[in-house]
């Protein structure tokens, strides 16, 4: 569908400008008059004109989420209207997708919608969580409540990924540092000092061949390694989306001494969060389930095992023995989770249960770092080792002839 560039005058008197879909330019102008506007010029979107949905940040964040709940929460408790409330944020919030959806959200609101039902039409921007727990507020006369308890979960759920992240940045640094530095030796630096040798009678050892043999492969096909490179690691994150790739790497994660304590830490803590933060504002415990499921992408056997349990708890069976049965959360969520189903106070016996584990995913996150940091540089000392080893030895057996003269 075409887009339009249109500036109009608002209700307020104020100058608007913006971009809208429409089949023609009278249907483009039909729907700015709807929406309370005076029309001043319409024009057809150009390359320079089109509001491209390209920024940094683009891809909406749990923060994100968490300063529009705060901010929200903030404007509602000074007695903004709600379409007022939203319409200021629309202004203000950085993230242009997030931006976007306030705005058309704000719009919808204004024809009559109810908050949720607004957020509904726009699924890429608002997640299931979000929207039931503003439905459920709704419907309770506790929005306010609801924005609180979203807040402080996306608070969380973003500390819990900036701890991970956090603890993959260093590693995933360093690998690539080595990866350039092995790079430019084979390419640069072993040709220059093994070029000193070509003219000599010296005998190279076979290690010294073997980084030879190395640098003359990569400065002949530097470009193919390159080019391999990349479609390997653009083949290994397309089949990481994919259903296979994910339980392959979901396995992965569960089976590497260093990573499975994170792993499984990090899925207990969001469950149990996602889980309460449901449960308190009233969802349905299918529905809960089914939601909080949903969330947990970074492991397809989480997300399994939880979307298995809320089957079997539609069964009527307690939602203590699905999780045991699955083998994947630790014993502390199950106990917990039973004595909670069993004093009927489920809801604060998940939010220990998160609070518990939140912190444990910071002990373990460190304890990851304290671990890998020694592997990898054990791991550069022993490639660039064998590169130095390469050049003396020949070295030294030049100095041994020229002694021996």
């Amino acid at each position: 569908m075409p887009g339009f560039v249109y500036k109009a005058i608002g209700p307020d008197g104020k100058e608007k400008k913006g971009n809208i879909q429409a089949a023609s330019e009278e249907q483009a102008l039909a729907r700015i008059k709807g929406d309370g506007l005076i029309p001043i010029e319409v024009t057809p979107e150009t390359l320079l004109t089109k509001d491209i949905n390209i920024s940094i940040g683009g891809k909406i964040t749990a923060r994100d989420y968490c300063v529009f709940c705060r901010q929200m929460l903030s404007i509602l408790g000074a007695g903004v209207s709600i379409i007022n409330a939203l319409q200021m944020l629309a202004e203000q919030t950085e993230n242009k997708k997030l931006k976007r959806g306030i705005a058309q959200v704000a719009d919808d609101v204004g024809k009559g919608e109810t908050l949720s039902n607004a957020m509904r039409k726009q699924p890429a921007v608002f997640p299931s969580m979000f929207i039931n727990l503003v439905e459920a507020g709704e419907a309770t006369g506790t929005l306010e409540i609801s924005f609180e308890r979203m807040a402080l979960q996306f608070e969380k759920e973003s500390q819990l990924k900036a701890l991970i992240k956090k603890a993959l940045t260093y590693p995933i640094m360093v690998g690539l540092v080595a990866v350039g530095v092995i790079f430019a030796m084979m390419t640069f630096v072993i040709p220059t000092f093994m070029g000193m040798f070509a003219d000599m009678d010296v005998e190279m050892p076979a290690i010294t061949q073997f980084v030879i043999n190395m640098s003359d492969f990569f400065v002949a096909y530097w470009w193919a390694i390159i080019i391999a490179a990349v479609i390997i690691i653009v083949s290994i994150r397309a089949y990481a989306k994919t259903i296979s790739g994910k339980v392959v790497f979901g396995t992965i994660k569960l089976n590497l001494p260093v990573v499975k304590e994170v792993q499984v830490k990090g899925a207990s803590a969001k469950f149990a969060r996602t889980l309460s933060t449901l449960l308190r504002s009233g969802v349905p415990m299918i529905q809960a389930l089914e939601i909080t499921a949903n969330s947990l992408d970074d492991n397809i056997h989480f997300k399994r095992a939880i979307l298995g349990a809320r089957d079997q708890v539609a069964n009527g069976t307690a939602l203590s023995k699905p999780i045991k049965m699955c083998g994947l959360f630790p014993p502390m969520v199950i106990h917990m989770i039973s004595i909670g189903e069993e004093t009927g106070n489920l809801e604060d016996m998940l939010e220990n249960v998160a609070q518990y584990y939140e912190e444990e995913v910071a002990t373990a996150t460190e304890q990851m770092m304290t671990i890998m940091e020694p592997m990898i540089i054990l791991v550069l000392a022993l490639i660039v080792g064998v590169i130095i080893m390469a050049i003396l030895q020949p070295m030294m057996t030049l100095y041994d002839a020229v002694e021996s003269m």
